[in-house]
């Protein structure tokens, strides 16, 4: 082997020359924490829509394929370069007959060859038995529909979609500032938080924010519905 085919020879673990992680400098992608965050931030108008009815309109919508196919492409493919364990299901009753449907899973990608991140948590829900004009209906595809929410709540902490929960983007451009909630907003989340006796501290943490006035208009929606779902 030639002194430039040395050059370019790939590395693998097991190698007399790959370097050990313990002592080697970091890398600069390991300097930059924000590295896998800004990768994954700003998802494609395609995978955009728009809601336009019920408690959520005017939210954006976000494929959760894509939210797939961003992972694969940073992390590659699932089960080999990123992965996610079911760690439990279950319901819980709503009013007026109305079933809840939950999950909590573990997310987890690969840090660096055959080492896996620690478990990174998630919870979604969905209706099971949904009140409609016709009376109760029953979902087939409830848990299914949880999974994936718990998912897409998982990918967040990496940040998948940042930026569109941050108010930040809407699939066109870029806003210089995200629009927060107004003053009557702001005060319905205050009167539903102490209606169920959470503390402000806590619905900040939960939603990600540093305080209720900040909390971008394109998430009240998910707040209010976040909090019902407490009564």
């Amino acid at each position: 082997m030639s002194e430039d085919q040395k050059q370019f020879k790939i590395l693998k673990e097991g190698d007399p020359e790959y370097p050990d992680a313990s002592i080697r400098p970091p890398t600069q992608v390991e300097k930059n924490n924000l590295f896998i965050w800004d990768a994954l931030k700003r998802p494609p108008k395609e995978a955009l829509k728009q809601i336009r009815g019920g408690r959520l309109k005017g939210m954006t919508d976000i494929n959760p394929q894509w939210r797939y196919e961003i992972a694969t492409e940073q992390f590659g493919p699932c089960g080999t370069g990123w992965k996610y364990e079911v760690k439990r299901l279950w319901t819980e009753p709503g009013s007026d007959g109305q079933v809840f449907a939950f999950a909590e899973v573990n997310l987890f990608y690969m840090t660096m060859p055959g080492t896996w991140s620690e478990p990174i948590p998630g919870i979604g829900g969905s209706m099971l038995v949904a009140k409609e004009s016709s009376g109760l209906h029953s979902s087939d595809e409830a848990f299914k529909m949880c999974v994936t929410d718990a998912l897409s709540t998982a990918l967040k902490m990496l940040g998948v979609a940042s930026d569109i929960y941050r108010g930040m983007w809407d699939g066109t451009k870029y806003k210089e500032k995200p629009e927060y909630i107004n003053k009557k907003q702001h005060s319905n989340i205050i009167d539903m938080l102490s209606a169920i006796d959470r503390t402000e501290d806590a619905f900040c943490k939960y939603m990600q924010i540093d305080s209720v006035k900040v909390l971008p208009a394109s998430r009240y929606n998910e707040a209010v519905k976040a909090l019902e779902k407490k009564k």
